[in-house]
């Protein structure tokens, strides 16, 4: 006999698990209580992640998958929910750096951008958009301040070598408003975390960063327990 909404297993899905705020996220929701689904290429990561949460008493499963192939994001959603259970959340955390000059780089490439932090979040959603009206669920979005409308970040971006990140960051942040609007009335909730700084333990942090990775993964949590759709800046 099945139970009810308010005591059925909640499951959120990180996809782009890595060190930093993706681990934090998988952390917090994982000690509130949720399953955790983790997605990322890498299979070895990804069950060295698994042990870890597991020893910490955190249900969790590992789901290798290449998040830049269009063909993934359903086969993704699939897979969770045949091994935990309806969706109630996404976390889209997975971005690529390709494209980095605009000048010189081949379409492949700019699309693989695009696709990443676009069109494989969409088709993400779309996937799990039963579960997450019946769940009254959330959509919840790392981004990077590459994304913003400003001159200066414009030239950091070229700087180092990372326009096509830039351009689906911009992208990805009007995808986010747009999600809002026309997510409000099935009662989705939608979030987006626009990091603007390094995060601290991260692969991009030289000593200098200045974002803790728990902060962000508590702001997630807000948005989704107070049910708040929202664009929140963290520095």
């Amino acid at each position: 006999m099945g139970g009810s909404k308010t005591d059925m297993q909640k499951t959120i899905v990180v996809c782009g698990y890595g060190q930093g705020i993706s681990d934090a996220v998988a952390n917090k929701f994982g000690g509130e209580g949720f399953q955790v689904a983790l997605v990322a290429r890498n299979a070895d990561k990804l069950e060295k992640a698994r042990d870890a949460f597991q020893t910490r008493g955190v249900k969790v499963a590992a789901f290798p998958a290449d998040l830049s192939d269009p063909n993934a994001a359903k086969d993704v959603v699939e897979r969770v929910t045949s091994r935990l259970g309806p969706v109630t959340a996404i976390h889209w955390n997975a971005y690529s750096n390709t494209g980095g000059d605009v000048m010189t780089a081949d379409a492949a490439a700019l699309r693989t951008a695009f696709d990443v932090g676009v069109t494989n979040l969409v088709l993400t959603v779309q996937a799990a958009l039963p579960d997450l009206k019946t769940a009254k669920g959330a959509i919840l979005v790392t981004n990077g301040g590459f994304g913003l409308f400003d001159p200066r970040i414009d030239a950091m971006a070229v700087q180092s070598n990372s326009m096509g990140l830039a351009i689906a960051n911009a992208a990805k942040h009007k995808l986010v408003g747009l999600l809002i609007e026309k997510l409000r009335a099935d009662g989705i909730t939608v979030g987006e975390v626009v990091v603007l700084g390094l995060v601290k333990g991260t692969a991009w942090d030289t000593g200098n960063a200045t974002v803790d990775s728990r902060t962000v993964a508590d702001t997630f949590w807000e948005i989704y327990s107070q049910q708040e759709s929202r664009v929140v800046t963290v520095s």
